[in-house]
């Protein structure tokens, strides 16, 4: 059984108990992602579902999904705002565009701050990240690092037009200068983002 979302997007059931969602060109086949009939029904319900990556000994790779009833381009309106990722995030506490180039895709250089308690820790990271944004399609939008109080931190954030809504899938890899075992990097991202793309979500619905 396949529905057609977008002429990018397709949602395919297979055998009736998984299912594939795929970006199209701007995704890599290695972020296709396979929900079960029942987290995509949860999800669309309002929860956030978390899948963890293998990465480093020292490092996380989570991806999270959360449903938003929103169309695509109000929701990607909303996400390259980023001076509002401080409503977004409640650890990021500044958030600022430095610079546009625009060039077929459009590059911004983002400087981030963020405040977390880790383990008993406080710490203040500091990042500047290089920004790739598809405009043209309103789909993709990729996170590097450019230099920063991170020893290596990507992400990569897709929009999938669904139903009345659109699903947002965040996939963020991150490895801290502090000498952390991977599992615990791991568990605190995966309870870190489903309450930020909840709080995300909220902000986006009130407008």
């Amino acid at each position: 059984m396949v529905a057609t979302l977008s002429p990018r997007t397709t949602i395919t059931a297979i055998n009736e108990t998984t299912t594939t969602i795929s970006g199209g060109s701007a995704a890599p086949t290695q972020f296709r992602f396979q929900l079960d009939a029942n987290r995509l029904e949860s999800l669309i319900r309002g929860a956030i579902v978390t899948q963890p990556h293998t990465y480093s000994d020292w490092g996380g790779a989570v991806t999270a999904w959360v449903y938003i009833p929103r169309d695509r381009a109000q929701v990607w309106h909303h996400i390259t705002h980023y001076s509002r990722w401080t409503e977004y995030f409640p650890d990021v506490t500044r958030s600022e565009v430095l610079g546009v180039v625009a060039a077929g895709v459009t590059r911004k250089r983002l400087y981030q701050t963020a405040q977390k308690s880790f383990f008993l820790l406080n710490l203040e990271v500091e990042v500047f990240l290089d920004v790739i944004e598809q405009p043209e399609t309103g789909d993709t939008i990729a996170f590097r690092l450019e230099r920063g109080s991170l020893r290596d931190f990507a992400a990569d954030l897709w929009l999938y037009p669904y139903q009345q809504g659109t699903i947002l899938s965040y996939r963020v890899q991150a490895t801290p200068t502090i000498p952390v075992p991977s599992c615990f990097i791991q568990q605190a991202m995966q309870m870190d983002l489903p309450n930020n793309l909840r709080q995300m979500r909220q902000v986006m619905c009130r407008g």
